[in-house]
């Protein structure tokens, strides 16, 4: 009988849709577990991250259902964003027929792949039913002054005539969208107040170590930025304007040689105005604001800076300094200005080497003198302070609570803490994404739409034309309307929020979908959240988890929700990986344009190009578009079906590494299926009936056989819960299986069935549709995640015999065969009489027997 995957795989799925078997039920006592994967983009696609992502999610579902939970499975569309936009442009399709179409075709993708999620409490995030609570939620941080608008520097794409996150300027520092060079610019611009939360963003990092990976908890406190220092205040000689200064290093402000202004610094255009230096300055600077503003590409670029002709005083010894602007000072760090040390700072000692600045050492090495003309590169090792007035001859480190003192009672700064992380820009010139509720006014100001007025919805008389700036703003529909407090003639806001926005309470949404009243129940909350186990890819961990954390500690301030942090338990899948092909000439080939070369495994080393003929290189990266080492998760559901590719993607290792994806891995997969479908049809007329009863008389082989399953229970059990251990857990069961087809001639009936049915419960969550297809062979009405996870009996797990190698000096001379609980005296006693001992002690002195039971014997002898 062979194996029809197709029709098997579509009978189950229907199956599973007509008994309701992921509907969460709300009137069930049972504990209850919230499993949820990252919703997905509806890009109209899936890819393999997709796959490795919604399949481990599909695995603890079941697993949990198997284990007796009532469990809440979701799925929803993170359906706002600039793709849909973007195609708009392109195409004409307006982006909401866009998005519709692409959930259509992902919705049956994800129905094909068996993953099980109650559709009942769909969101997406485009419909206005979602998008009017983002709009509420935005009002209730209006209203505890969490949300607030302000000028403030933002990645500016000229040509898009829109801002644009970090994220969505390239590394050569041009926009996504149309490439052009992104320069920051001063925009008034809608904030949510995130830096507010920094310290406790931090403290809660205690609740979630253990169950959050370490990588991201380390992720998140770098992005944070905690830093302790002092707040110093400098004043310029020739205006007496002061300028506050953030350091980490008061300890070396007696070696301040100059200061730096960042480029978009209001004190900058103030100062020069009408001088000498105005033109010069003034168009440095704005050339040092072009390119993005992101961390990388700060650090990776080019120090310049020009001198201002102005000086500033240093507080702690009255020395005038020359004032700069440079490009490596940022208004988002600090105060944006930059004091610098040359002597004791890398990047300040190469900058003041290429434009010849004073270096001035102020930290000396304990037992050498350092010479600044002989220095190549700056000191930042403790040491002892120099030139630092009350301060010589200290430890820098062990000062600086010293020096704070001082610099609080001289009046010239403070002790303060810094935070990397900033308030939270959410104003985006896009359309597609939920309107900012508020409304100008020329007599009343800015003013809140009124609850009742929501939603604020998108309208469809936009223009969607490359170049042509915000489409919302094209809509004059929109733009015009009457202020809700004078009735006078007003303007809506044209800015859209982050999508970030959307995702950050999404969650919440799940356990209340239809509530047309209010965004969620707190007594759907109390049923369903916390997030037992959230799953999704490491790239979100300092963007989305910490702002859905952030939302989540406001929720519960405005006292929405009784708790702060959304999810228990995260878990980051691994990335998929395929060899990708580099030709100089043709860049990025498709496999099947290399020629020659050998095969090792699944690449082809030392190939050509089939077009140019010139050497092609082989890496094995993630799978990509741009990469043309795409796997078509359609194809392989095709060829191999769902149960085979959820198979793969979980054996070879653990999920949250590296997934490589090989056609020899996936063969082995489908011969496993394969060998399982034929064992148990094979086995069909030799096994017992569902309900015959265990016999107490068992032979040795089938004895091994049935210890062997349960012991399998315990390993597979202990694999899963141990972190996702997937691939063990399949390592297990591989055993299992090759024992028994090994012995299944001669195995007990009622073992052969027991056997059976523990190797399909163990294995359902990963391959269900072949689990329940075979559970239904062997005489089961009932469906395989209704009859519970298998339960471990002891008394069969336990062995009847171990072996325990015994040693003389050291070295291995003999193994015993003994029961698991001999004492240690009779332990003693068998090795000493073993035979093969005798012949290594015989007429020497004992002098020493070591037992460890259960594990080794160790005889020492003299002679």
């Amino acid at each position: 009988m062979d194996y029809n995957f197709k029709d098997i795989e579509r009978k189950w799925q229907q199956r599973w849709s007509d008994s309701h078997l992921f509907e969460a039920p709300d009137d069930d006592e049972r504990e209850k577990y919230y499993v949820l994967t990252m919703y997905p983009y509806p890009s109209g696609v899936l890819h393999m991250g997709h796959v490795i992502n919604y399949t481990i999610g599909d695995v603890v579902v079941r697993y949990k259902l198997l284990q007796g939970y009532k469990v809440l499975s979701p799925m929803g569309w993170d359906s706002f964003g600039l793709p849909a936009e973007n195609a708009a442009i392109r195409t004409g399709v307006h982006p909401h027929d866009f998005t519709e179409s692409n959930i259509a075709t992902m919705t049956k993708q994800m129905g094909r792949a068996g993953w099980g999620y109650d559709w009942r409490r769909e969101v997406a995030t485009s419909h206005p039913e979602y998008y009017r609570w983002n709009q509420w939620l935005f009002l209730k941080f209006l209203e505890k002054g969490l949300a607030f608008k302000k000028t403030a520097p933002v990645n500016w794409c000229p040509s898009c005539e829109t801002v644009l996150a970090n994220e969505q300027v390239m590394g050569d520092g041009g926009c996504e969208r149309c490439g052009s060079l992104v320069a920051p610019k001063n925009m008034s611009q809608w904030f949510f107040e995130m830096s507010a939360y920094a310290q406790r963003l931090l403290d809660n990092h205690a609740e979630l170590a253990g169950h959050w990976p370490e990588s991201v908890l380390k992720l998140q406190k770098e992005w944070i930025g905690r830093s302790e220092g002092a707040k110093v205040v400098f004043k310029v000689k020739e205006t007496g304007d002061e300028i506050p200064v953030f350091t980490t290093r008061p300890d070396t402000l007696w070696g301040v040689t100059f200061m730096s202004l960042a480029p978009e610094h209001p004190l900058v255009e103030k100062l020069v105005k009408d001088t000498d230096r105005e033109e010069e300055v003034l168009a440095a600077a704005r050339e040092m604001r072009t390119g993005g503003l992101s961390e990388k590409e700060l650090a990776e670029r080019e120090k310049v800076g020009v001198f201002t002709g102005f000086h500033v005083i240093n507080p702690v010894n009255g020395e005038e300094v020359p004032l700069w602007v440079a490009n490596f000072a940022v208004m988002t760090y600090g105060t944006g200005a930059v004091m610098a040390v040359p002597a004791h700072d890398q990047r300040d000692f190469e900058f003041a080497r290429k434009y010849d600045l004073l270096i001035k050492v102020v930290i000396q090495p304990q037992d050498e003198d350092l010479d600044v003309q002989e220095m190549d590169e700056a000191y930042v090792e403790p040491g002892v302070m120099v030139s630092s007035g009350p301060f010589d001859g200290k430890h820098n480190l062990k000062s600086m609570p010293e020096i704070i003192g001082w610099l609080k009672e001289k009046g010239c700064g403070e002790g303060t803490i810094n935070y990397r992380l900033r308030d939270w820009l959410i104003s985006r010139q896009r359309y597609w994404g939920t309107p900012i509720p508020m409304i100008y006014c020329d007599t009343c100001g800015q003013v809140p739409v009124p609850e009742k007025d929501l939603p604020v919805l998108l309208p469809t008389d936009v223009v969607f034309k490359e170049g042509a700036g915000n489409p919302l703003a094209s809509s004059e529909s929109f733009v015009n309307t009457s202020c809700p407090q004078c009735g006078a003639a007003a303007r809506r806001e044209t800015d859209t929020m982050d999508t970030f926005v959307d995702s950050s309470w999404y969650f919440l949404r799940y356990c209340d979908p239809h509530n047309a009243e209010q965004p969620f129940l707190q007594e759907e909350m109390k049923r369903w959240m916390r997030v037992d186990q959230y799953i999704g890819g490491i790239e979100h961990a300092t963007m989305h988890l910490i702002y859905a954390r952030f939302f989540t500690m406001v929720l519960h301030d405005l006292g929405l929700v009784d708790f702060d942090e959304p999810f228990k338990r995260l878990f980051c899948q691994g990335m998929v990986c395929k060899t990708a092909y580099y030709c100089e000439e043709h860049k990025y080939l498709p496999e099947d344009k290399v020629t020659g070369g050998k095969r090792e495994g699944d690449a082809i080393v030392d190939g050509q190009c089939a077009t140019c003929g010139k050497p092609v290189a082989s890496t094995m990266t993630k799978i990509s578009k741009s990469k043309l080492n795409i796997v078509d998760p359609d194809a392989m559901f095709d060829r191999y079906g769902a149960d085979t590719v959820r198979l793969y993607m979980l054996s070879d290792n653990p999920p949250n590494q590296m997934q490589i994806w090989s056609e020899d891995g996936i063969n082995g997969s489908w011969r496993t299926i394969n060998r399982i479908w034929t064992l148990v049809h094979s086995s069909l007329g030799r096994m017992a009936g569902p309900n015959d009863a265990m016999s107490g008389e068992l032979d040795s082989e089938s004895r091994e056989v049935r210890r062997r399953t349960h012991q399998a229970i315990d390993k597979v059990t202990a694999a899963i819960e141990g972190g996702f251990q997937f691939n063990t857990a399949l390592a297990r069961c591989n055993e299992l299986l090759n024992l028994l087809r090994s012995k299944s001639d001669a195995v007990h009936p009622v073992v052969l069935r027991e056997t059976i049915e523990t190797v399909l419960r163990i294995m359902s969550p990963v391959i269900p549709h072949l689990a329940e297809e075979l559970w239904e062979a062997i005489g089961h009405k009932q469906s395989i995640f209704g009859v519970g996870w298998p339960v471990v009996d002891e008394s069969a797990a336990v062995e009847e015999e171990i072996e325990i190698p015994v040693q003389v000096n050291g070295k291995v001379r003999s193994r015993l065969h003994v029961a698991p609980g001999i004492s240690r005296e009779d332990l003693e006693r068998c090795a000493l009489a073993d035979s093969k001992v005798q012949s290594y002690i015989e007429g020497k002195e004992i002098a020493k027997v070591i037992v460890v039971p259960g594990r080794l014997v160790n005889i020492a002898v003299k002679g």
